[in-house]
């Protein structure tokens, strides 16, 4: 049996998202994403029944832009993804990756204690993950 590190969620996450609020305009949350430097925006719960939601740059482009609509009058949560898809800091990225492929999504966020932590994607999990494995 070979002796392999196992690389988890939270090893290799990054914080490249901001959050922002479903009641934001799309306007507001471009304005966000651009003063932060991102593009994936999580959206905040608005209570601990609820859960967290998420905005991707493509969502915008789809669903206001290619619609001709007005970013200024569309809020956040009539475009969000929600439930998003949450995996475990803990959780091996292995398993991350057969979830993104059996979903057909490429991100997640990264949720520790009932909070978001990171993000990770496909990009993470083979730039850090595999690299560190093999290291």
């Amino acid at each position: 049996m070979k002796n392999e590190k196992l690389v988890r969620n939270h090893d290799v996450m990054s914080q490249d998202y901001a959050m922002i609020d479903g009641l934001q305009t799309v306007a507001e949350a471009i304005e966000h994403a651009v003063k932060n430097k991102v593009n994936v925006l999580f959206v905040n719960k608005r209570h601990d029944d609820d859960e967290y939601g998420m905005v991707l740059m493509s969502d915008i482009a789809k669903k206001v832009l290619a619609q001709d609509r007005s970013p200024e009058r569309v809020n956040v949560y009539e475009i969000m993804v929600k439930p998003v898809l949450c995996v475990p800091g803990s959780m091996d990225v292995r398993y991350s990756a057969r979830l993104f492929d059996r979903f057909g999504i490429t991100k997640a966020p990264v949720v520790e204690e009932g909070r978001i932590a990171g993000l990770v994607s496909y990009h993470e999990i083979v730039l850090k993950g595999m690299i560190n494995k093999t290291s």
